[in-house]
């Protein structure tokens, strides 16, 4: 969208106004700076990574943002341009808690089935541990992202088929703290 302008055209700023939680003025802000970090007017892989790699110095971010990426990458074509940059940045700044909670859990959901694996959520917990290194004090059942993992299954799989459906994620986030303090850690940031 809008590669090679300098400015957005009229029907790109409506669509991305009906889109997002931004108004017209922002989104020409934002486009704007977008453009200036990114002149070919997409973000690869590569350049998000080191994006995450400033905002964690003491950890390693390179495999989560990778599963980030994806989920900003919705055409799936290998890179971000400015309108999936622009939506996932309102959902996670500004996006209401249905949004916000869609949104995770499609970074959860690897495969895109429609469920979180045990094995889904123990390669994002992973990284998340990776990425904080060791900047975070963890209570002895949150020590290992095995243990963590372990601990969300337990109060989110309420049917114990072994996978967590959207509406179980949906209950048991209202159960864990520190993910409904990560739904919100980006509210009013942008």
């Amino acid at each position: 969208m809008g590669k090679g302008q300098s400015k957005l055209s009229k029907d790109e700023l409506q669509e991305l106004k009906k889109a997002t939680h931004f108004d017209r003025k922002e989104l020409q802000q934002w486009y704007k700076g977008f453009l200036k970090d990114c002149p070919s007017g997409h973000l690869d892989q590569e350049d998000f990574q080191k994006i995450y790699k400033r905002f964690f110095p003491f950890g390693d971010p390179s495999t989560y943002s990778e599963y980030v990426f994806k989920v900003f990458d919705k055409d799936k074509n290998g890179y971000i341009d400015f309108s999936e940059f622009i939506i996932a940045l309102s959902i996670t700044s500004r996006g209401s808690f249905d949004e916000k909670l869609k949104w995770t859990f499609g970074l959860y959901d690897l495969d895109d089935d429609g469920y979180i694996s045990y094995d889904e959520m123990l390669a994002i917990v992973s990284a998340i541990y990776k990425m904080v290194g060791s900047m975070v004090k963890l209570p002895e059942d949150e020590s290992t992202p095995d243990k963590r993992v372990q601990k969300l299954f337990s109060m989110m799989d309420k049917n114990k088929d072994g996978q967590i459906s959207f509406e179980e994620f949906k209950e048991g986030v209202h159960l864990d703290p520190t993910i409904m303090s990560a739904l919100q850690l980006y509210d009013g940031l942008v």
